[in-house]
C-alpha cells in the first residue's frame, strides 16, 4: 500500500500532550490521525465545542459584518451547481 504525507501546523503544546496521550493508549500519533481522517470519511462530520476556537477580534468582526450582510439580503444566492454560481459570478463582473 502506498501512502500520502499530510502536513499539518499544530502548536507545539498540543503536539506534545496528543502525542503523550496516544502513547498512553499503545497508539502512535499517525495511527490517532489516520483513525480520525476514516471518521471524518464515514461520518461527514466533525464536532467542535464552543470552547475549542475562540475567534479573536477582527474574525469577530468579519462575521458580524457577514450576519448583517446577510439579513439585509445581500449576498450571493444559492447555487444548485458549480455552473450556475459561475454564471452568476460573470453576471457581477468577477
Amino acid at each position: 500500500m502506498s501512502y500520502a504525507v499530510v502536513v499539518t501546523k499544530v502548536d507545539p503544546q498540543t503536539k506534545k500532550e496528543a502525542q503523550q496521550v496516544a502513547k498512553e493508549l499503545g497508539l502512535s500519533l499517525s495511527a490517532v490521525i489516520k483513525r480520525f481522517l476514516r471518521q471524518f470519511i464515514t461520518t461527514k462530520t466533525i464536532t467542535f465545542s464552543r470552547e475549542d476556537e475562540i475567534p479573536n477580534e477582527a474574525t469577530r468582526k468579519i462575521l458580524h459584518q457577514a450576519e448583517l450582510n446577510w439579513k439585509k439580503g445581500k449576498h450571493s444566492p444559492l447555487f444548485k451547481t458549480g455552473e450556475e454560481s459561475v454564471v452568476w459570478l460573470e453576471k457581477q463582473g468577477l
